[in-house]
């Protein structure tokens, strides 16, 4: 079996975030989300990954190289266009050839991993027969299935249909952005047709399979999923992750610091008359000085946090926050400076690009 990624989206609902950095480069608990799904294939056993990369890709060759810090080798496969999740696979064929594969989208964070859904799905191939299926989906209930790709299972527990953002939905289960084909998927995303939104709908390949009678088998997800897609749910995915830390210090705390739950100090980190209550991550780097980190938060690399109260929030690294007296809910991209002016007349003083977003007291 081996791997397909979808790593060519721009990322607009992150912007600014997202104008100089990948979308799939935003860092979870200080790990870029790309490097989860990656890991997460080579647990199940795939050795073989292709990734679909856009304006993007070579940001994202730097940071993945040819896969063997992962353990796995990668092959890139770029799309000029994002064209829809069926055309990533019409793009990817000759990467793919007739093997079986598992498609993950590279901005999804899930908390079960892949390993028991990949066997089971080759378990029921092996087993051969009419039950034999030539893909397996993912599904989550919903409180608001209008924003997804939408499965009708009926009393048999047999896939029936799939509707892209229904306005008035079959189910409320959702897809999830991870699938298991078979080489007949191929044939499927050959014979369907643009949707409205101009893009091929792996949705629409699906149902494709369904109505030439191949067999779409389903589960349902245990434990959380996330689009990391917007700040929101990317903070909600920190904390998440943050609560299994394994507590460990590889960097440098004084007599004065506190530490307190689970905390993650990497090496060339120095905490220094400062509270550090977790979960938290402090990357390789970073300084803390006569400050409280809070839960919630992970502080990147090579970043500088001085006189100042942050908890729940994401810094990306070389980030410096000065004397700000308390900042929560919070993502601030790389390079940033956040600091108390000390000018007179006093005064709020911005520079923002595009698409950026504050709230003051």
């Amino acid at each position: 079996m081996k791997g397909l990624i979808l790593s060519g989206g721009a990322g607009t609902r992150l912007r600014p975030i997202t104008h100089t950095s990948a979308k799939q480069l935003v860092p979870i608990a200080n790990k870029p989300i790309l490097f989860y799904g990656i890991e997460a294939m080579a647990e199940a056993g795939i050795g073989e990954i292709g990734i679909i990369i856009g304006d993007t890709g070579d940001e994202i060759r730097a940071a993945v190289g040819d896969g063997s810090r992962f353990g796995v080798k990668v092959t890139y496969i770029p799309q000029d266009a994002p064209l829809g999740l069926a055309h990533c696979v019409l793009i990817a064929q000759d990467f793919l050839g007739d093997d079986d594969f598992v498609m993950y989208l590279g901005d999804n964070m899930l908390q079960q991993g892949l390993t028991d859904f990949v066997t089971r799905f080759e378990s029921a191939r092996s087993a051969g027969g009419s039950g034999a299926p030539s893909a397996q989906i993912l599904l989550c209930e919903v409180d608001d299935p209008r924003s997804f790709g939408v499965a009708e299972v009926d009393a048999r527990g047999e896939v029936v249909r799939l509707v892209e953002k229904p306005k008035d939905p079959p189910s409320n289960l959702a897809l999830v952005g991870v699938y298991l084909f078979d080489k007949t998927v191929n044939t499927a995303v050959r014979s369907i047709k643009p949707s409205a939104r101009g893009e091929l709908e792996i949705t629409d390949a699906i149902q494709w399979l369904v109505d030439n009678k191949h067999r779409v088998r389903h589960e349902v997800l245990r434990g959380w999923w996330i689009d990391t897609g917007k700040k929101d749910p990317l903070l909600e995915c920190n904390r998440l992750v943050l609560e299994v830390l394994e507590p460990r210090n590889e960097g440098s705390v004084d007599s004065a610091s506190q530490i307190e739950g689970r905390v993650v100090i990497e090496s060339g980190a120095k905490i220094e008359n400062s509270r550090i209550r977790g979960p938290v991550v402090i990357g390789s780097g970073s300084v803390v000085r006569n400050s409280y980190i809070g839960p919630y938060t992970s502080v990147g690399n090579n970043c500088t946090v001085a006189g100042s109260e942050i908890e729940h929030s994401v810094l990306l690294d070389g980030s410096s926050i000065s004397d700000i007296n308390r900042m929560s809910d919070s993502l601030v991209g790389r390079n940033v400076t956040v600091k108390r002016s000390t000018l007179r007349p006093s005064a709020l003083r911005l520079m923002l690009g595009d698409d950026s977003t504050v709230e003051v007291e």
